[in-house]
């Protein structure tokens, strides 16, 4: 039996597994940028205990050996779906004995996610993902957000999670067509620094090329990434005050010789 579920408001159940992406201070920000010829997932990394196994806490898992899925909210939902894609991916397989493409995927998962919405005994996934990967014999990019409603969408660049709207604010100023692989890392950095405050420490960078591999970015290559953007910064900080300073400076010298055509007036 299939039953929508209404609050009293009459607001679909939907919207408070979508707050629980956004809200609460535990969910951690992913970041998704497309470029040429490269897709990179960024992630903010919870802080892990002394004892615990950092390899059991993971955001970014793969679901294929050309796809690729991030995700923000509830780790166990999260856990259910990529179970439910990773068994798809193989039927597909079997059956059609070709890979799964990025759009099938996609649309797969936010196919269950739309069904948990408006099925009895059962309540909305809690997680938004990020889906990235190549198609089959295809060179370019793709990069794909489903929400726990069911609807899905392709991007250029995105950002799920908490404070996912200051992310994709900056990722709209400075996202540009065709970057090179450097470019997409840099600027996936660069949009995680603008919400996460501990550094390239809790920044885990995986780069996924257009022949399927994955790079996962050592913590080393990530610190001199960061490093480089916080010289820049430093950089533009120092020409925007010298740039105040030669204002200010001319607005000085033209009150002084106003002053000393008034006097000679006089």
């Amino acid at each position: 039996m299939r039953l929508r579920r209404f609050a009293k408001e009459l607001a679909l159940y939907v919207s408070y597994p979508i707050e629980a992406i956004r809200a609460p201070s535990d969910v951690c920000r992913q970041v998704g940028v497309r470029g040429k010829d490269v897709v990179v997932l960024g992630v903010e990394k919870k802080s892990i205990l002394q004892l615990q196994d950092p390899r059991t806490v993971r955001k970014v898992v793969m679901l294929d050996d050309h796809v690729c899925l991030a995700f923000a909210g509830l780790t166990a939902d999260g856990r259910v779906l990529i179970d439910k894609a990773r068994i798809e991916c193989q039927i597909h397989r079997l059956t059609v004995e070709d890979p799964v493409t990025v759009e099938y995927i996609t649309r797969h998962i936010a196919g269950i996610q739309q069904r948990y919405t408006q099925s009895g005994g059962v309540r909305p996934f809690g997680i938004s993902t990020l889906i990235v990967g190549f198609d089959p014999h295809d060179a370019r990019p793709r990069l794909y957000q489903t929400e726990p409603s069911g609807i899905y969408s392709a991007w250029k660049a995105n950002a799920i999670g908490r404070s996912s709207k200051t992310v994709r604010e900056f990722l709209e100023k400075n996202h540009k067509d065709d970057m090179s692989r450097e470019e997409s890392i840099k600027l996936t950095v660069k949009s995680l620094l603008e919400v996460v405050q501990t550094g390239a420490k809790n920044i885990e960078i995986s780069v996924m090329e257009s022949y399927g591999k994955v790079t996962n970015l050592e913590l080393s290559e990530i610190e001199a990434i960061v490093t480089e953007i916080e010289r820049e910064k430093e950089a533009e900080a120092e020409r925007k005050r010298s740039r105040l300073a030669a204002t200010a400076a001319g607005q000085a010298a033209m009150s002084t010789r106003a002053g000393d055509a008034n006097e000679g007036s006089a």
